[in-house]
């Protein structure tokens, strides 16, 4: 079970790390810096689809981590 729960941390935190990544809001460095000059609130398509698998990427790293406090070690 340890195993188990070591390697979907592992799987969970890598897939978060480039599903960030692949995420984009705003490609200027003023975008970066809060002083963009377009307004775009509304998710749509493959942007909402990154945000929540990277949502359920996040929950399952944490959920993980909590869940590898209550297996004994044996």
């Amino acid at each position: 079970m340890e195993t188990f729960l070591r390697t979907t941390m592992i799987i969970s935190a890598s897939l978060s790390i480039i599903l960030i990544l692949l995420q984009q809001r705003g490609a200027s460095l003023g975008a970066g810096l809060g002083s963009s000059g377009e307004l775009n609130t509304k998710r749509r398509g493959l942007e909402k689809s990154l945000f929540n698998a990277t949502l359920v990427m996040a929950a399952i790293f944490i959920l993980s981590i909590v869940a590898e406090f209550f297996v004994p070690i044996v």
